[in-house]
């Protein structure tokens, strides 16, 4: 399907498929060749109908581009924005992205993967949450029992990894229970799983202080967790720098951070030991991998983040075939009973494993039918629990 005509763009339209805990939000970029578009995809909880309207705003500079010009098209899209984009800002520009990588792709009958520097590896690592998909489960899980048969069930599904959010919501100091219970479960999680099965805590950035996120580390470092995630909130280079000195467990974070500029101090500082970029909401592929080059010259692993819906995921799977500091991949495939009915996708996995996919592009299709079966609804507000006893407001 190459041409050695130039290709142009001539329309940008979302598609908005909730996901009954979230809403993905997919962006297909058309062409002026006949059957030749590109899909990406630009989720963000609770900010659906702003990167939607986003994505809109954002048309007229792309339209007549040249799709394959993808480093000049993100530059246009960054700064004739002229105000700083921001979160929404850049997981709309995101989704576009992915999609001009597909259509790339297409268009030399190539897999993405061999576009961005060909294969670093033969399977790409993943790992999931409690609940396969249930965000309930994933946010609401904190008595022993449950999150035993939580654990064990993802295991059962060949995985040896998972993630879990039991951090209790916190503040300026951690009382002595909250501490202990946090033991508890990981001692209860260890035992039930193995030590052949890798564990990831996130505390979601819910200690206030380095000295609390040190306490929770305490209580959970005997039992070697993979990684701890985001145990201070982003932003602050150094506390985050102080905790992983600190810590006897590699820290993990950046999921929260958008483009290059945002990492960089991370960098400089050596302040964790993984980076979490989410190819969602950092602005594309392309930036990802500037992140990963400075990752790996810094000494650091990349496990990309992504809760996010299935084209973010072939977007990371493409990625992460790319680069040679991968640790491991989040992922939440078969999400939805339908998800197979809406979207068929390049991921296919053996035990823990994304296989290495063939097929031109992102090798991702929508089936915009049954995707309209399934339109807009306001998502599950999470963070509305998190409130302490005495009615003050924490991060989530």
């Amino acid at each position: 399907m190459s041409s050695p005509t130039p290709i142009r763009i001539t329309g940008v339209t979302t598609l908005v498929v909730n996901a009954e805990m979230r809403n993905w939000i997919f962006v297909k970029v058309q062409t002026d060749q006949d059957g030749l578009y590109g899909w990406g995809e630009a989720s963000l909880n609770w900010k659906t109908r702003a990167v939607a309207a986003t994505v809109e705003d954002l048309e007229p500079l792309l339209i007549g581009k040249d799709p394959r010009d993808i480093e000049q098209i993100v530059r246009i899209l960054n700064k004739h924005s002229y105000y700083k984009l921001g979160i929404i800002g850049a997981t709309a520009i995101s989704g576009i992205e992915h999609a001009l990588w597909d259509i790339f792709g297409k268009s030399v009958g190539l897999p993405v993967w061999r576009l961005l520097g060909g294969q670093t590896r033969n399977e790409v690592r993943v790992y999931t949450h409690l609940g396969l998909g249930d965000m309930r489960s994933v946010y609401e899980t904190f008595d022993e029992g449950a999150l035993r048969d939580k654990a064990l069930a993802v295991v059962e599904k060949g995985y040896d990894a998972l993630k879990v959010v039991f951090i209790p919501y916190s503040h300026y100091s951690v009382d002595i229970p909250s501490r202990r219970h946090v033991g508890r479960l990981m001692k209860v999680l260890r035992e039930a799983v193995g030590e052949s099965v890798d564990i990831m805590v996130d505390f979601h950035g819910r200690p206030a202080t380095v000295a609390g996120a040190l306490q929770y580390i305490e209580e959970l470092a005997p039992y070697s967790p993979m990684f701890c995630e985001e145990p201070v909130q982003p932003g602050d280079t150094q506390a985050l720098r102080m905790v992983t000195e600190r810590a006897n467990c590699p820290i993990a974070s950046g999921e929260r951070l958008v483009g290059y500029k945002e990492f960089e101090p991370l960098f400089e500082q050596k302040a964790l030991h993984i980076i979490q970029p989410d190819l969602n909401h950092t602005g594309g592929i392309l930036e990802g991998k500037k992140i990963a080059a400075a990752a790996e010259q810094a000494m650091m692993g990349v496990a990309p983040h992504n809760p996010n819906g299935p084209i973010a995921g072939a977007a990371a799977l493409h990625y992460d075939i790319s680069i040679p500091n991968f640790v491991i991949q989040e992922e939440m495939s078969g999400a939805v009973p339908w998800y197979d009915d809406v979207v068929s996708t390049p991921m296919r996995r053996v035990g823990s494993a994304w296989q290495i996919p063939h097929a031109p592009g992102l090798g991702v299709e929508i089936n915009e039918a049954e995707a309209a079966k399934h339109p807009f609804k306001p998502e599950v507000m999470h963070t509305l629990s998190a409130v302490l006893g005495d009615g003050t407001i924490v991060d989530w």
